[in-house]
Formats: structure tokens, sequence, C-alpha cells
């Protein structure tokens, strides 16, 4: 299985400001940022020590949760997030048909290409790798 530790810098969604902030409170990968805000109150005080939205650090916090899920990683955690899905226990949970619609939407109305969708093969790969890590 592929690393499911990766650095910040491959999450998307953060932009070069982000990156400096978090790497100056110590955060350079995926698990740190899990780490460091694995409570509300630790997201708060995240947030407060970055001087960002609270917003901001569930975000990132959520995509850096979805990266975990070896065959997710950092190329999928977005399309999961913008397809409604905010966590890995969410997706284990998740009707592979339902999800596999929502994405399949998602693409349609952003993209207007249906061909870029992942399959539902994958899809099912998604949930069953979400299943064994909660």
């Amino acid at each position: 299985m592929k690393s499911s530790n990766w650095k910040i810098q491959q999450l998307p969604g953060l932009n070069a400001q982000n990156q400096t902030q978090l790497a100056a409170v110590g955060v350079y990968t995926t698990q740190q940022l899990l780490n460091q805000g694995s409570t509300a109150a630790k997201r708060q005080i995240l947030s407060t020590r970055l001087q960002v939205h609270i917003q901001h650090v569930n975000k990132w916090i959520a995509l850096a949760d979805l990266s975990c899920v070896p065959s997710v990683g950092c190329q999928y955690c977005g399309l999961l997030l913008h397809a409604g899905v905010s966590s890995t226990v969410q997706l284990a949970q998740m009707p592979l048909y339902r999800l596999h619609s929502q994405i399949r939407r998602l693409q349609v109305t952003t993209l207007r290409r249906a061909d870029l969708c992942p399959d539902v093969g994958q899809v099912a790969e998604w949930i069953r790798q979400a299943k064994s890590l909660v």
C-alpha cells in the first residue's frame, strides 16, 4: 500500500502562505496536522495560532483524514470532500452507488466531463480501505 502520511504541500487547497504558517507551528505532514487537530479544542487552538478561520483548519483536517485512505491519498481527497464526504468514518459508511453517483454528478457539473470520474471499482476500493481503517 502507498503511504498515507503526506507532505503538507501535497494537500489540495493549501496555498504557500498556509504551508508556511503550518510549518511555523511544526506541521510538515498530514499526520502532524491530524495530531495537532485531533479534537475540536485543538483545532480551535491551531486556528488561533495560525490566525486563520476555524473553517480553514476544519477543511485541512478533513482533507488530511481522507488522504489516510491509501487509494484516495492527496489525489482524490479534495474530490471526496467536494462530493460531501468529510471523514474516513463517513466514507466507510457510504453506499457505493450513491457515492459514485455524487462524484459523477460533481465531475459533470464542474468539469463537464464524466470521463474523468473514477470508476465504480475504484470508489469501491476507497470504501473498502476506509472500512479497514475505522
